[in-house]
């Protein structure tokens, strides 16, 4: 038997590749599922099952693609959905054989309705994992207020009531050997307190995990529901097309793996109603970039900040990228239900530059440059875009906090006859901030390079003392 995970830092997703006797399960795949079929065929095994945890909210699921390239069976638990494509929809308990392994489904509503558990009994018989999804993490628990937004006269305090029968009735009885294999790990929205860890036995979990203490049901909803941030804007829709179905992966890359030389590129841009999505590094972005264009750095928490920044799944997207990496924007755009790239700038920005035509930039300054401004001028407009859980933990002595996540709100306070020195933690997510608001009309922000962490470090700029975000919650 062989059990693997397949770990995506930038969704902090994992899925699962089991395999006994030449039959082959997939849990919970990501959009892209020609690696889980190659896989497979390396090891002259045969994709029988994809098993889904739950409609996802945070990316699209594979599901549909690889079952309809391999033949498979997808799998879920108990749901009252209606669904666009072929499913098996289980009941609690059945078991699923896959070659000389047995996976039990256990459902285990909370995170979502049809929220399951895989348990899997390995090929001597012993029950060894349990890949329980959203519903269980390492250190935390899913969010129970996600499914609201889909099913009708559903509350989060509901599915929080729901996750603390599903946790100690269906989950605290199971062997404390069994390794929990989880969906999400640190840096994911399903949950609020995650671990960095991607797994660990299911009895340190019952030691250590907050979610699995002894509480009162009451205790437990308070509990969880305590210090929950809005999700993402795209959860919703991520969740219909995991229920309805979508465009294959393949068409998809078709559409947007299109090279487009400056002037058809141009040409895109005055003709459509596309948005033209800059994904390069802060810096390189700042010296130079096509007007009007957005920046948001493949390199960072790319898929939560299109997600936040891009409100219609439908928008067209025109991409610029560094050379070789157009077909991961695309994918990567994808996986989190982005599907209308329709093409890139072919040489990327330095072509575009070469053809001489119209060029933008963003001033940016270093912190040095920053302190002796602000020596000369203590009153100065400063804008921290961090969350305002982190500006209230520590920051820059009389910035003005306007996050990023709320950009539409934030923007109200920005006068754009005025100039603003602006920042974040590290420099990324102010850039996706000055970009927008320049492609806005807002022509006078300043970034300043590296954020806070080199503000900080700097000792030139005076900061707030520190309180520890936990007691900000």
């Amino acid at each position: 038997m062989k059990i693997e995970q397949i770990y995506t830092g930038c969704l902090a997703q994992g899925a699962y590749y089991i395999e006994s006797d030449g039959e082959a399960a997939i849990i919970d795949p990501l959009r892209e599922v020609q690696p889980y079929i190659e896989k497979a065929a390396r090891r002259n095994a045969k994709i029988k099952y994809v098993f889904e945890t739950h409609f996802h909210a945070d990316f699209v699921s594979g599901h549909k693609d690889l079952a309809a390239k391999t033949g498979a069976k997808i799998v879920y638990g108990p749901t009252g959905m209606k669904m666009g494509f072929e499913a098996i929809i289980a009941e609690d308990n059945q078991v699923f054989t896959l070659g000389k392994t047995k996976i039990k489904v256990i459902h285990t509503p909370g995170h979502t309705t049809e929220s399951v558990c895989y348990l899997l009994t390995n090929e001597e018989g012993k029950e060894e994992a349990i890949f329980t999804g959203d519903t269980l993490f390492i250190g935390d628990v899913g969010r129970p207020d996600l499914a609201q937004k889909v099913v009708k006269d559903l509350t989060q305090e509901k599915l929080a009531g729901y996750l603390y029968d599903s946790l100690r009735n269906k989950l605290l009885p199971l062997s404390d050997d069994l390794i929990v294999y989880p969906a999400h790990g640190a840096g994911s929205a399903c949950g609020k307190n995650m671990s960095k860890e991607t797994s660990d036995t299911l009895g340190n979990q019952k030691k250590v995990n907050y979610a699995l203490q002894e509480m009162t049901k009451e205790a437990f909803i308070k509990e969880v529901l305590h210090g929950l941030t809005p999700p993402p804007a795209y959860f919703p829709q991520n969740v219909m097309m995991n229920i309805e179905g979508y465009d294959s992966i393949d068409e998809v890359l078709e559409r947007g793996v299109r090279p487009l030389s400056p002037a058809e590129f141009e040409a895109a841009a005055n003709e459509t109603s596309a948005l033209i999505l800059d994904t390069r590094d802060a810096q390189s972005f700042a010296k130079g970039f096509v007007p009007n264009s957005i920046n948001i750095g493949i390199d960072g928490s790319f898929a939560v900040w299109v997600g936040a920044m891009i409100p219609d799944l439908k928008q067209e997207i025109l991409v610029v990228a560094e050379e070789g990496r157009e077909e991961e924007v695309i994918t990567r755009l994808a996986r989190v239900g982005y599907d209308y790239s329709i093409g890139y700038l072919a040489g990327g920005f330095s072509a575009w530059k070469n053809d001489g035509r119209e060029v933008d930039s963003i001033t940016s300054i270093s912190v040095d440059e920053f302190a002796k401004i602000k020596e000369g001028d203590p009153n100065i407009n400063v804008l921290d875009v961090r969350k305002n859980s982190e500006y209230l933990s520590e920051h820059v002595i009389e910035a003005e906090n306007a996050p990023l996540d709320y950009i539409n709100d934030s923007m109200l306070k920005v006068d754009k006859n005025k100039t603003y020195y602006v920042h974040c933690a590290g420099g990324y997510r102010s850039m996706v901030f000055n970009s927008i608001l320049r492609a806005r009309g807002y022509d006078n922000l300043i970034d300043i390079a590296g954020g806070f962490k080199a503000i900080k470090e700097s000792e030139k700029v005076e900061v707030s003392a520190f309180v520890c975000p936990s007691t900000l919650l």
